[in-house]
Protein backbone atom coordinates (compact mmCIF):
# COMPACT_ATOMS: atom_id res chain seq x y z
CA UNK A 1 0.00 0.00 0.00
CA UNK A 2 2.94 2.23 1.02
CA UNK A 3 4.29 1.90 -2.84
CA UNK A 4 1.13 2.36 -4.60
CA UNK A 5 0.84 5.80 -2.65
CA UNK A 6 4.44 6.82 -3.59
CA UNK A 7 3.86 5.81 -6.99
CA UNK A 8 0.52 8.07 -7.25
CA UNK A 9 2.17 11.04 -5.88
CA UNK A 10 4.93 10.61 -8.29
CA UNK A 11 2.71 10.43 -10.83
CA UNK A 12 0.55 13.53 -9.65
CA UNK A 13 3.80 15.67 -9.32
CA UNK A 14 4.50 14.58 -12.98
CA UNK A 15 1.31 15.82 -14.17
CA UNK A 16 1.49 18.80 -12.58
CA UNK A 17 5.26 19.05 -14.20
CA UNK A 18 4.32 18.99 -17.49
CA UNK A 19 0.73 21.39 -17.39
CA UNK A 20 3.18 23.76 -16.08
CA UNK A 21 5.54 23.58 -18.21
CA UNK A 22 2.51 23.52 -21.07
CA UNK A 23 0.95 26.78 -19.34
CA UNK A 24 4.74 28.26 -19.61
CA UNK A 25 4.93 27.27 -23.90
CA UNK A 26 1.60 29.44 -24.29
CA UNK A 27 2.49 32.46 -22.54
CA UNK A 28 5.48 32.52 -24.11
CA UNK A 29 4.29 31.67 -27.67
CA UNK A 30 1.14 34.75 -26.74
CA UNK A 31 3.57 36.81 -26.04
CA UNK A 32 5.96 36.56 -29.35
CA UNK A 33 2.49 36.83 -30.66
CA UNK A 34 2.02 40.10 -29.37
CA UNK A 35 5.29 41.35 -29.83
CA UNK A 36 5.18 40.68 -33.32
CA UNK A 37 2.01 42.57 -33.27
CA UNK A 38 3.05 45.42 -32.31
CA UNK A 39 6.11 45.72 -34.75
CA UNK A 40 4.09 45.12 -37.27
CA UNK A 41 1.93 48.87 -35.95
CA UNK A 42 4.91 50.59 -35.56
CA UNK A 43 5.95 49.81 -38.99
CA UNK A 44 3.22 50.34 -40.68
CA UNK A 45 2.68 53.76 -39.05
CA UNK A 46 6.36 54.88 -40.16
CA UNK A 47 5.25 53.51 -43.31
CA UNK A 48 2.31 56.03 -43.33
CA UNK A 49 4.37 58.59 -42.28
CA UNK A 50 6.79 58.79 -44.57
CA UNK A 51 4.07 58.31 -47.60
CA UNK A 52 2.82 61.64 -46.42
CA UNK A 53 6.13 63.61 -46.24
CA UNK A 54 7.00 65.14 -49.52
CA UNK A 55 9.32 62.91 -51.48
CA UNK A 56 11.72 66.04 -52.60
CA UNK A 57 11.76 69.08 -49.33
CA UNK A 58 12.86 72.50 -50.75
CA UNK A 59 15.39 74.09 -49.55
CA UNK A 60 15.82 77.97 -48.11
CA UNK A 61 17.09 79.06 -51.42
CA UNK A 62 14.61 77.50 -53.66
CA UNK A 63 11.83 78.94 -50.99
CA UNK A 64 13.28 82.41 -51.18
CA UNK A 65 13.54 82.18 -55.12
CA UNK A 66 9.62 81.07 -55.19
CA UNK A 67 8.76 84.16 -53.07
CA UNK A 68 11.02 86.54 -54.99
CA UNK A 69 9.17 85.24 -58.14
CA UNK A 70 5.53 85.69 -56.47
CA UNK A 71 6.74 89.51 -55.53
CA UNK A 72 8.18 90.27 -59.00
CA UNK A 73 4.78 89.39 -60.21
CA UNK A 74 2.90 91.46 -58.24
CA UNK A 75 5.01 94.46 -59.37
CA UNK A 76 4.52 93.38 -62.75
CA UNK A 77 2.00 96.25 -64.56
CA UNK A 78 -0.84 94.68 -66.30
CA UNK A 79 -0.73 95.06 -70.07
CA UNK A 80 -2.24 98.19 -71.56
CA UNK A 81 -5.56 97.67 -73.34
CA UNK A 82 -4.91 98.33 -77.15
CA UNK A 83 -5.88 101.63 -78.13
CA UNK A 84 -9.17 101.84 -80.28
CA UNK A 85 -8.91 102.51 -83.87
CA UNK A 86 -10.37 105.92 -85.50
CA UNK A 87 -13.21 104.29 -86.64
CA UNK A 88 -14.42 102.65 -83.45
CA UNK A 89 -13.85 106.08 -81.47
CA UNK A 90 -15.84 107.70 -84.58
CA UNK A 91 -19.07 104.92 -84.34
CA UNK A 92 -18.90 105.34 -79.94
CA UNK A 93 -19.25 109.11 -79.98
CA UNK A 94 -22.07 108.74 -83.02
CA UNK A 95 -23.88 106.32 -80.52
CA UNK A 96 -23.37 108.51 -77.53
CA UNK A 97 -24.67 111.96 -79.97
CA UNK A 98 -27.99 109.73 -81.05
CA UNK A 99 -28.50 108.34 -76.91
CA UNK A 100 -28.35 112.19 -75.88
CA UNK A 101 -30.45 113.50 -78.69
CA UNK A 102 -33.14 110.60 -77.49
CA UNK A 103 -33.04 111.80 -73.41
CA UNK A 104 -32.85 115.70 -75.07
CA UNK A 105 -36.28 116.43 -75.29
CA UNK A 106 -37.24 115.02 -71.76
CA UNK A 107 -34.90 117.57 -70.38
CA UNK A 108 -35.71 120.77 -72.19
CA UNK A 109 -38.99 121.35 -69.31
CA UNK A 110 -36.24 121.26 -66.16
CA UNK A 111 -33.59 123.38 -68.81
CA UNK A 112 -35.70 125.75 -69.76
CA UNK A 113 -36.93 126.39 -66.17
CA UNK A 114 -33.67 127.18 -64.70
CA UNK A 115 -32.22 128.84 -67.71
CA UNK A 116 -35.14 131.07 -67.32
CA UNK A 117 -35.21 131.61 -63.83
CA UNK A 118 -32.09 130.63 -62.08
CA UNK A 119 -29.54 131.41 -64.31
CA UNK A 120 -30.36 134.62 -66.51
CA UNK A 121 -31.67 136.22 -63.28
CA UNK A 122 -28.34 135.55 -61.67
CA UNK A 123 -26.52 136.94 -65.16
CA UNK A 124 -28.25 140.28 -64.65
CA UNK A 125 -27.25 140.81 -61.74
CA UNK A 126 -24.00 140.00 -62.09
CA UNK A 127 -24.56 142.66 -65.26
CA UNK A 128 -25.61 145.35 -62.46
CA UNK A 129 -22.78 144.90 -60.10
CA UNK A 130 -20.24 146.02 -62.76
CA UNK A 131 -22.26 149.16 -64.13
CA UNK A 132 -22.58 152.68 -62.60
CA UNK A 133 -26.55 152.21 -63.14
CA UNK A 134 -29.13 150.12 -65.09
CA UNK A 135 -29.73 153.33 -67.60
CA UNK A 136 -26.61 154.39 -68.64
CA UNK A 137 -24.86 151.41 -67.90
CA UNK A 138 -21.19 152.77 -67.99
CA UNK A 139 -18.74 150.09 -66.30
CA UNK A 140 -16.59 150.35 -63.20
CA UNK A 141 -15.45 147.38 -63.00
CA UNK A 142 -15.20 146.40 -58.94
CA UNK A 143 -16.69 150.05 -57.56
CA UNK A 144 -19.91 148.86 -56.51
CA UNK A 145 -18.36 145.99 -54.65
CA UNK A 146 -15.96 148.13 -53.07
CA UNK A 147 -18.39 150.50 -51.67
CA UNK A 148 -20.80 147.63 -50.35
CA UNK A 149 -17.03 146.93 -48.02
CA UNK A 150 -16.97 149.98 -46.68
CA UNK A 151 -20.79 150.60 -45.41
CA UNK A 152 -21.66 150.27 -41.98
CA UNK A 153 -24.66 149.03 -42.67
CA UNK A 154 -23.24 146.15 -44.84
CA UNK A 155 -20.64 144.88 -42.22
CA UNK A 156 -23.53 145.07 -39.51
CA UNK A 157 -25.97 142.98 -41.56
CA UNK A 158 -22.74 140.55 -41.96
CA UNK A 159 -22.01 139.65 -38.45
CA UNK A 160 -25.56 139.59 -37.36
CA UNK A 161 -26.16 136.92 -40.01
CA UNK A 162 -22.29 134.97 -39.45
CA UNK A 163 -23.12 135.28 -35.47
CA UNK A 164 -26.58 134.09 -35.73
CA UNK A 165 -25.11 130.89 -38.35
CA UNK A 166 -22.28 130.07 -36.59
CA UNK A 167 -25.15 130.09 -33.25
CA UNK A 168 -28.26 128.58 -35.08
CA UNK A 169 -26.39 125.72 -37.49
CA UNK A 170 -24.29 123.59 -34.75
CA UNK A 171 -27.25 124.29 -32.44
CA UNK A 172 -29.92 122.63 -34.45
CA UNK A 173 -27.68 119.44 -35.88
CA UNK A 174 -26.52 118.39 -31.77
CA UNK A 175 -29.92 119.01 -30.54
CA UNK A 176 -31.48 117.30 -33.44
CA UNK A 177 -28.99 114.47 -33.33
CA UNK A 178 -29.73 114.02 -29.57
CA UNK A 179 -33.39 113.74 -30.36
CA UNK A 180 -33.04 111.37 -33.02
CA UNK A 181 -30.58 108.95 -30.66
CA UNK A 182 -33.58 108.91 -28.01
CA UNK A 183 -36.08 108.24 -30.26
CA UNK A 184 -33.74 105.13 -31.81
CA UNK A 185 -34.00 103.69 -28.46
CA UNK A 186 -37.59 102.82 -28.34
CA UNK A 187 -38.66 105.24 -25.27
CA UNK A 188 -42.10 105.22 -24.70
CA UNK A 189 -44.80 107.88 -26.54
CA UNK A 190 -41.87 107.73 -29.66
CA UNK A 191 -45.03 108.32 -31.62
CA UNK A 192 -46.35 111.53 -29.72
CA UNK A 193 -42.73 113.33 -29.63
CA UNK A 194 -42.57 113.01 -33.61
CA UNK A 195 -45.86 114.40 -34.38
CA UNK A 196 -45.19 117.30 -31.90
CA UNK A 197 -41.80 117.92 -33.10
CA UNK A 198 -43.07 117.79 -36.84
CA UNK A 199 -46.36 120.22 -36.17
CA UNK A 200 -43.77 123.52 -36.47
CA UNK A 201 -43.66 122.60 -40.15
CA UNK A 202 -47.50 122.20 -40.84
CA UNK A 203 -48.05 125.49 -38.95
CA UNK A 204 -48.28 128.88 -41.13
CA UNK A 205 -45.40 131.22 -40.73
CA UNK A 206 -48.39 134.51 -39.78
CA UNK A 207 -49.33 132.35 -37.07
CA UNK A 208 -46.07 130.95 -35.58
CA UNK A 209 -45.12 135.14 -35.95
CA UNK A 210 -48.72 136.04 -33.59
CA UNK A 211 -48.02 133.44 -30.99
CA UNK A 212 -43.90 134.68 -30.82
CA UNK A 213 -45.57 138.10 -30.60
CA UNK A 214 -47.81 137.35 -27.72
CA UNK A 215 -45.21 135.43 -25.93
CA UNK A 216 -42.10 137.87 -26.36
CA UNK A 217 -44.28 141.33 -26.95
CA UNK A 218 -42.90 143.86 -23.67
CA UNK A 219 -46.56 143.10 -22.46
CA UNK A 220 -46.51 139.41 -23.30
CA UNK A 221 -45.96 136.44 -21.80
CA UNK A 222 -42.20 136.23 -20.89
CA UNK A 223 -42.60 139.92 -19.34
CA UNK A 224 -45.35 138.69 -17.15
CA UNK A 225 -43.79 135.91 -15.38
CA UNK A 226 -40.18 138.19 -15.22
CA UNK A 227 -42.94 140.54 -13.20
CA UNK A 228 -44.25 137.65 -11.41
CA UNK A 229 -40.74 136.58 -9.96
CA UNK A 230 -40.05 140.24 -8.91
CA UNK A 231 -37.97 141.07 -12.05
CA UNK A 232 -37.99 143.93 -14.82
CA UNK A 233 -39.57 143.63 -17.95
CA UNK A 234 -37.70 143.05 -20.65
CA UNK A 235 -38.73 144.56 -24.56
CA UNK A 236 -37.51 141.20 -26.21
CA UNK A 237 -37.84 142.59 -29.80
CA UNK A 238 -35.53 146.05 -29.36
CA UNK A 239 -32.66 144.57 -27.06
CA UNK A 240 -30.04 142.47 -27.20
CA UNK A 241 -32.51 139.26 -26.43
CA UNK A 242 -33.99 139.82 -29.76
CA UNK A 243 -31.46 137.30 -31.43
CA UNK A 244 -32.31 134.74 -28.66
CA UNK A 245 -35.98 135.00 -29.59
CA UNK A 246 -35.49 134.45 -32.91
CA UNK A 247 -33.07 131.50 -32.22
CA UNK A 248 -35.83 129.67 -30.58
CA UNK A 249 -38.27 130.45 -33.28
CA UNK A 250 -35.53 128.50 -35.65
CA UNK A 251 -35.01 125.80 -33.64
CA UNK A 252 -38.50 124.82 -33.15
CA UNK A 253 -39.27 124.92 -36.86
CA UNK A 254 -36.42 123.27 -38.25
CA UNK A 255 -35.52 120.79 -35.62
CA UNK A 256 -38.35 118.30 -36.86
CA UNK A 257 -37.43 117.80 -39.52
CA UNK A 258 -33.48 116.91 -38.95
CA UNK A 259 -34.57 114.52 -36.29
CA UNK A 260 -36.52 112.79 -38.87
CA UNK A 261 -33.57 112.76 -41.36
CA UNK A 262 -31.23 111.63 -38.59
CA UNK A 263 -33.83 109.14 -37.34
CA UNK A 264 -33.94 107.12 -40.97
CA UNK A 265 -30.00 107.51 -41.24
CA UNK A 266 -29.77 105.85 -37.61
CA UNK A 267 -32.05 102.91 -39.25
CA UNK A 268 -29.54 102.34 -41.90
CA UNK A 269 -26.70 101.58 -39.92
CA UNK A 270 -25.80 97.64 -40.64
CA UNK A 271 -26.55 95.97 -37.98
CA UNK A 272 -23.54 93.54 -38.45
CA UNK A 273 -21.37 96.47 -37.68
CA UNK A 274 -22.80 97.45 -34.46
CA UNK A 275 -22.57 93.58 -33.22
CA UNK A 276 -19.06 93.49 -34.05
CA UNK A 277 -18.40 97.06 -32.31
CA UNK A 278 -20.52 95.72 -29.23
CA UNK A 279 -18.05 92.65 -28.69
CA UNK A 280 -14.91 94.41 -28.97
CA UNK A 281 -15.92 97.21 -26.71
CA UNK A 282 -18.98 98.06 -24.01
CA UNK A 283 -18.38 101.88 -24.51
CA UNK A 284 -21.70 103.62 -26.22
CA UNK A 285 -19.63 106.68 -26.44
CA UNK A 286 -16.81 104.63 -28.41
CA UNK A 287 -18.90 102.95 -31.00
CA UNK A 288 -21.14 106.29 -31.34
CA UNK A 289 -17.84 108.19 -32.39
CA UNK A 290 -16.24 104.99 -34.74
CA UNK A 291 -19.30 103.22 -36.04
CA UNK A 292 -22.34 105.50 -35.98
CA UNK A 293 -20.78 108.98 -36.51
CA UNK A 294 -19.31 107.74 -40.15
CA UNK A 295 -22.60 106.06 -41.24
CA UNK A 296 -24.21 109.51 -40.77
CA UNK A 297 -22.08 111.87 -42.67
CA UNK A 298 -23.78 112.37 -45.68
CA UNK A 299 -26.76 112.93 -43.57
CA UNK A 300 -24.35 115.55 -41.20
CA UNK A 301 -23.70 117.18 -44.38
CA UNK A 302 -27.53 117.67 -45.61
CA UNK A 303 -28.71 118.39 -42.45
CA UNK A 304 -26.20 120.96 -42.10
CA UNK A 305 -26.36 122.73 -45.58
CA UNK A 306 -30.17 122.56 -45.32
CA UNK A 307 -29.63 124.64 -42.14
CA UNK A 308 -27.67 126.91 -42.87
CA UNK A 309 -29.81 127.77 -46.08
CA UNK A 310 -32.89 128.13 -43.64
CA UNK A 311 -30.65 130.39 -41.08
CA UNK A 312 -30.52 132.55 -44.16
CA UNK A 313 -34.29 132.50 -44.47
CA UNK A 314 -35.04 133.79 -40.58
CA UNK A 315 -35.72 137.25 -42.60
CA UNK A 316 -39.18 136.16 -42.76
CA UNK A 317 -39.76 136.18 -39.06
CA UNK A 318 -37.93 138.76 -38.18
CA UNK A 319 -39.19 140.68 -40.89
CA UNK A 320 -43.09 140.07 -39.47
CA UNK A 321 -41.85 140.70 -36.23
CA UNK A 322 -39.54 144.03 -36.23
CA UNK A 323 -40.48 145.66 -39.64
CA UNK A 324 -37.56 146.76 -41.84
CA UNK A 325 -35.63 148.70 -39.53
CA UNK A 326 -35.29 146.15 -36.70
CA UNK A 327 -32.83 146.33 -33.25
CA UNK A 328 -29.29 146.44 -34.31
CA UNK A 329 -28.82 142.70 -33.02
CA UNK A 330 -31.12 141.95 -35.73
CA UNK A 331 -30.62 143.48 -38.75
CA UNK A 332 -29.20 140.39 -40.90
CA UNK A 333 -27.87 140.68 -44.66
CA UNK A 334 -31.45 140.33 -46.11
CA UNK A 335 -32.68 143.49 -44.26
CA UNK A 336 -29.90 145.08 -46.00
CA UNK A 337 -30.53 143.47 -49.71
CA UNK A 338 -34.76 144.86 -49.01
CA UNK A 339 -33.72 147.95 -47.79
CA UNK A 340 -31.42 148.48 -51.33
CA UNK A 341 -34.15 147.51 -53.18
CA UNK A 342 -36.76 149.76 -51.96
CA UNK A 343 -34.63 152.25 -52.73
CA UNK A 344 -33.81 151.20 -55.98
CA UNK A 345 -29.81 150.67 -55.80
CA UNK A 346 -29.50 147.92 -57.64
CA UNK A 347 -25.90 147.85 -57.83
CA UNK A 348 -25.56 147.74 -54.19
CA UNK A 349 -27.90 145.07 -53.46
CA UNK A 350 -26.13 142.91 -56.86
CA UNK A 351 -22.98 143.43 -55.07
CA UNK A 352 -24.26 142.36 -51.71
CA UNK A 353 -25.83 139.43 -53.39
CA UNK A 354 -23.02 138.23 -55.40
CA UNK A 355 -20.81 138.30 -52.06
CA UNK A 356 -23.60 136.14 -50.34
CA UNK A 357 -23.88 133.75 -53.09
CA UNK A 358 -19.43 133.11 -52.93
CA UNK A 359 -19.50 132.79 -49.64
CA UNK A 360 -22.13 130.14 -49.33
CA UNK A 361 -20.15 128.59 -52.33
CA UNK A 362 -16.87 128.45 -50.14
CA UNK A 363 -18.61 127.15 -47.03
CA UNK A 364 -20.75 124.08 -48.83
CA UNK A 365 -17.54 123.29 -51.02
CA UNK A 366 -15.50 122.84 -47.44
CA UNK A 367 -18.71 120.74 -46.12
CA UNK A 368 -18.37 118.52 -48.58
CA UNK A 369 -14.38 118.06 -48.89
CA UNK A 370 -14.72 117.65 -45.21
CA UNK A 371 -17.71 114.99 -45.73
CA UNK A 372 -15.14 112.91 -48.38
CA UNK A 373 -12.24 113.09 -46.29
CA UNK A 374 -14.03 111.99 -42.86
CA UNK A 375 -16.75 109.31 -44.70
CA UNK A 376 -13.75 107.62 -47.10
CA UNK A 377 -13.84 104.46 -45.06
CA UNK A 378 -17.20 103.65 -45.03
CA UNK A 379 -17.38 103.90 -48.45
CA UNK A 380 -14.93 101.79 -49.16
Amino acid sequence: MGKKKAREINLQEVHSESSSVEIAENTGTEESAGGNQNLTAAAALASFKSEKEPANQETPEEITEEKGKKKRKKKEKPPKPPKPSKAQLKSYYKRRFKNNLRVLPFLIPSLAGVLLFYLAPFAVVIFYAFVDNPITKNFVGFQNIISVFKNASFREASLNTLRFSIIAVPSALVIALLLAIMLDHKIPFASEFRTSYLSPMVVPVASVVLVFQVLFDFNGVASEMLQFFGLQKIDWMKSNWGPVVVLVLFLWKNLGYNMILFLGALGNIPKDALEVAYLDTNSAWTIFWKIKIHYLSPTLLFVTIISLINSFKTFREVYLLTGSYPFHTMYILQHYMNNMFDSMDYQKLSSAAILMSIVMTLIILGLYIAENRFGRDMEE
